[in-house]
């Protein structure tokens, strides 16, 4: 089967699959089809004023990672939002998700094996020129300018930020913005896409991290997609 004709679910998760260790369960759902009606305590963290695609990308978002918790053996149970907005997962479970237009992808795994996760899913279209200078930072500005293409590079950067932003709060509980973390980007490029690799530094102490302290993560970009993660594995 050509993987033209594969489904776009399948595709996905191939495209996103590989910039996770082995250790972490990823799964997609599709919140333009009919995903499953998430569990009353998720349901009832709605805005009754929510738009039905608000609505289909929250249940998305929260299959997916029903089905990662089940994929890990654990059983799907339900992840409400918390007064910050974050997910509250579960005692026993890191995880991360995210939702766009087009696909919800969850990343889980258990805590034995990540301090923390962070995932990112964005359409694969440029970043508004005025938009630039909240997202980058002045040396991260200096590296767009430098480079072909550095509207869609810095939506690299944006999602790149928001995965590491995900992959540190479970630690840190901290809000900031995006000056709070300044990125070192690797670009790996061949004919067919376009992926690489980027450490997030912090710039100020967000205790218990403290500034200089690093998170790494990698990117790709196809499917219409631009997919970023970020891991803090345990240390063994």
């Amino acid at each position: 089967m050509s993987v033209a004709a594969l489904s776009p679910n399948t595709r996905y998760r191939a495209l996103i699959r590989p910039l996770f260790a082995e250790t972490v369960a990823v799964e997609v759902c599709d919140p333009q089809g009919t995903p499953p009606a998430p569990f009353m305590e998720e349901a009832a963290c709605l805005s009754p004023n929510a738009v039905e695609k608000r609505r289909r990308e929250f249940a998305a978002g929260r299959a997916a990672a029903h089905h990662a918790m089940e994929t890990l053996g654990l059983s799907a149970c339900a992840i409400p939002v918390g007064p910050k907005r974050a997910p509250v997962w579960p005692t026993g479970v890191v995880g991360s998700i995210s939702h766009c237009h087009s696909i919800a992808v969850a990343v889980v795994a258990h805590p034995q094996d990540m301090h923390g996760l962070g995932v990112d899913v964005e359409e694969d279209v440029p970043l508004s020129e005025n938009l630039i200078p909240q997202i980058c930072r002045p040396a991260e500005r200096d590296w767009l300018s430098r480079q072909d293409n550095p509207g869609q590079l810095a939506k690299v950067i944006f999602s790149a930020k928001e995965a590491a932003y995900k992959c540190q709060y479970r630690l840190s509980e901290c809000f900031f913005g995006f000056d709070g973390m300044e990125l070192d980007m690797e670009l790996a490029q061949t004919p067919e896409r376009t992926s690489g690799r980027f450490s997030a530094r912090f710039t100020a102490d967000q205790l218990p991290f403290c500034r200089g302290d690093t998170i790494e993560g990698c990117f790709v970009i196809g499917e219409g997609l631009i997919a970023t993660a970020a891991q803090l594995p345990q240390v063994r």
